[in-house]
C-alpha cells in the first residue's frame, strides 16, 4: 500500500495505491490521518482508484480509520470503490462507509 495526501480546502484527500494489507505503510497511514485530526481536519476522502487488492487486514485499516475520524466527530468517505464495492457489499460494511462516485461528488458533498 502506498498512499498521498493533501488538503483541498478543509478536506484531507488521500490517495490509496496498490495492495492493501497491512504493513510499515499502515502505521504511516494512520499516524498521517491523526495529524489532520490533530489540526481539526476531520473531513477525510479515501479514494481507492488504483488500489488492486485488499484482503482482510486492508478492511480493518479501513474500519479503524473509520472509527478514529468517527470518534473525532470528523466525516470520512470512501470514492472510486469499484474494485472493492463487491467484497464491500458482501461485508455488508457498504451500508458502514459513507461513499461516492467520484472524488468531485465527495468534495462538493462535503463542502455543504
Amino acid at each position: 500500500m502506498k498512499f498521498k495526501d493533501h488538503l483541498e480546502g478543509d478536506i484531507a484527500v488521500f490517495e490509496i495505491s496498490g495492495r492493501i494489507m497491512g504493513g510499515e505503510e499502515t502505521t504511516l497511514f494512520h499516524g498521517r490521518i491523526r495529524e489532520y485530526i490533530n489540526f481539526n481536519k476531520i473531513k477525510i476522502i479515501i479514494d481507492l482508484a488504483k488500489v488492486e487488492w485488499i484482503n482482510s487486514v486492508g478492511i480493518g485499516i479501513l474500519i479503524s480509520t473509520l472509527t478514529t475520524v468517527t470518534n473525532a466527530k470528523g466525516r470520512l468517505a470512501l470514492v472510486n470503490i469499484k474494485k472493492i464495492e463487491n467484497l464491500l457489499s458482501v461485508t455488508r460494511l457498504i451500508t458502514v462507509f459513507e461513499h461516492f462516485d467520484s472524488r468531485d461528488a465527495a468534495i462538493k458533498d462535503f463542502s455543504k
